[in-house]
């Protein structure tokens, strides 16, 4: 069964992977409010994962704790290779969390992380 929004499902090295257990697995760290998981491309595997986290004010965490949270709580091949924490999430006029939006962030941050390493 499909649990959660089948556009959402990632494709990584020919293993289909839903994001929602992700998110939950991330949620329920006590420093996190809420988390969504993205899939971006990757020349290698297809689509890699990419989590982003709204982090609760009164916990302090990293982005390689919070892997390591994951890695404890999930198969290796469902730990996201990068996380971003976010002040809020972008949420459409019912409350969803808009994951185009993430999306769009992340290519607009890897689009100026390139320009920077390539010298413009």
């Amino acid at each position: 069964y499909i649990v959660g929004r089948k556009k959402d499902m990632v494709i990584s090295g020919g293993i289909n992977i839903y994001p929602r257990e992700i998110e939950e697995v991330i949620a329920a760290h006590p420093a996190i409010v809420e988390a969504a998981v993205i899939g971006v491309p990757d020349p290698k595997w297809g689509e890699r994962l990419i989590a982003y986290a709204v982090k609760s004010e009164t916990y302090d965490i990293t982005a390689e704790d919070l892997k390591s949270h994951c890695t404890e709580n999930l198969a290796k091949y469902k730990i996201p290779q990068e996380v971003y924490f976010l002040d809020i999430m972008p949420r459409n006029i019912a409350g969803k969390i808009v994951k185009f939006e993430l999306s769009a962030v992340y290519t607009r941050h890897a689009d100026a992380t390139e320009k920077t390493n390539n010298g413009l």
